[in-house]
């Protein structure tokens, strides 16, 4: 055999090689992958990024690897907590998160996966500016919408509570009718932006979910502080509690047909719409 044809039968036979190597890491892959959903889905979480981990190192191209498990290291963030190993493990999740963003700019899943991260980690700036990235991309999104409300809520809600607390005040609940006139103008004229955008946004949640009781049990909440708003107008703080009854009265009666349907409905492990096992 001569020397271009040998040279011809070596790359031939080093190309079958490769593809064969190539092959068996994605074989392996996959089943680190699979490995990895049944850890997670008995919430052994460790062991779930350690499988998809090694799964991405097999096989970088493998569909979902990256997802996976960026969501397994997201489960591991415990809420609140700020030591440095917590937010190595939320920066590692939202640094893969975003490298799937990188490939499929319109990916829901993790825009929102990013967004609960920085709720859980009470950072409500990131949190929000990510949950109306998902609502640009999808704008019928409830849970969106109504983490926004909440942000507001959580926002306006803070603020009441420290303007009251430096003049020495509880929050009655009732729009603090007692309180004096120069506290609640300082309540109102930070919180006025911020009841208007929560109330835009649960009324939205509810309107593109009609059974979203937790919706409605904020919006009972946001019309209790539309009552500070309203401070020194008696009627409109008169509506506001109304408001705020009826949707606690809406959100019991709600709560209670979902629980009844939920009691009626068949059990199983399924994975919801956010890409999460249950």
């Amino acid at each position: 055999m001569n020397g271009p044809a040998r040279f011809s039968a070596l790359a031939v036979t080093l190309a079958g090689m490769v593809l064969s190597m190539s092959g068996c890491s994605q074989l392996e892959a996959r089943d680190q992958l699979n490995k990895g959903v049944d850890a997670y889905k008995s919430a052994r979480y460790e062991e779930a990024i350690d499988h998809f981990q090694r799964a991405t190192q097999l096989d970088p191209t493998l569909p979902m690897a990256k997802t996976y498990l960026a969501t397994a290291l997201a489960q591991n963030v415990v809420p609140g907590l700020t030591t440095p190993e917590n937010l190595k493990t939320a920066n590692q999740a939202i640094a893969i998160f975003q490298e799937v963003l990188a490939k499929n700019p319109n990916d829901v899943n993790s825009m929102k996966q990013i967004a609960g991260i920085y709720f859980s980690l009470k950072n409500l700036d990131q949190a929000e500016e990510w949950q109306k990235k998902v609502l640009a991309a999808d704008p019928k999104d409830p849970e969106a919408a109504y983490t926004v409300g909440v942000i507001d809520w959580t926002k306006a809600h803070e603020n009441k509570l420290k303007a009251l607390q430096d003049a020495g005040l509880n929050d009655d609940g009732k729009g603090n009718v007692k309180a004096p006139k120069k506290v609640m103008e300082v309540i109102a004229k930070e919180n006025a932006p911020l009841v208007e955008e929560g109330l835009q946004y649960l009324n939205q949640a509810v309107a593109n979910r009609p059974n979203y009781d937790d919706a409605m049990q904020y919006l009972n909440l946001i019309y209790r502080n539309k009552a500070d708003v309203d401070y020194g107008n008696t009627s409109a703080v008169n509506e506001d509690l109304a408001e705020a009854q009826d949707w606690t009265s809406k959100a019991m009666s709600t709560r209670k047909a979902n629980e009844a349907k939920k009691n009626a409905g068949p059990g199983g492990i399924t994975m919801d719409a956010n890409g999460n096992f249950k």
